[in-house]
């Protein structure tokens, strides 16, 4: 078992939580999450950014849902990809996304929804850090799955507490059983590496 809190941190984060209570612990946390993630050696972005390099091209267009402070979308500029975008639903961290050179636009999305995006319109959608104990439920999956067309690509952590709790690999074993989509990369390594914490990096391919 896992502790529920990293000692930089001021409150529990791989918890079950109501959307309301994540929302206003990402507004507290906003300030200071860049220092706290790097002090935990926060791995998952760039991981992430390397699978799905290995089945795209830098003119893939990409959208970051969740894309908090940037963090991820500096990991995909970092190895190469061109159009970037980036959907967040806390307005304290997309202000900080905002300022970063790693998006050609950013904006707000609802709670339970990818605002203002078609099927279709993105040839991958990337979520690190996001499907996860306490913070996305595991139904977003699903969310993310419905705006890829076929063949389109979703690339996602689910860290190690995420992987025993089991509900998030039910979902994704449910989307496998009904053909919407295929594993075509998963692999586990390092998540926060100071507190030897892991995830699974999963690259899925809408069929």
């Amino acid at each position: 078992m896992f502790k529920e809190s990293y000692p930089h941190m001021k409150f529990p984060l791989w918890v079950p939580r109501p959307a309301h209570e994540t929302l206003g612990i990402y507004a507290e946390w906003s300030a200071t999450y860049d220092a706290d993630l790097t002090a935990a050696g926060y791995e998952s972005p760039r991981r992430v950014a390397e699978a799905i390099r290995q089945f795209s091209t830098p003119d893939t267009t990409i959208l970051d849902f969740g894309c908090g402070t940037g963090l991820s979308g500096q990991a995909l500029q970092a190895v190469g990809f061109k159009h970037v975008d980036g959907v967040e639903i806390s307005p304290e961290m997309l202000a900080l996304a905002k300022q970063r050179d790693a998006y050609n636009s950013v904006w707000q999305c609802a709670l339970g929804e990818i605002t203002d995006v078609k099927r279709g319109q993105y040839q991958v959608i990337v979520a690190a850090g996001v499907i996860s104990l306490g913070a996305a439920p595991p139904e977003t999956l699903s969310l993310i799955i419905d705006h890829l067309d076929n063949g389109g690509m979703a690339g996602f952590s689910f860290n190690d507490p995420t992987v025993e709790d089991g509900s998030y690999d039910a979902i994704l074993n449910a989307e496998i059983l009904d053909k919407r989509v295929k594993v075509i990369f998963r692999e586990n390594g390092p998540h926060l590496s100071e507190i030897n914490m892991g995830s699974d990096i999963i690259v899925l391919k809408r069929l």
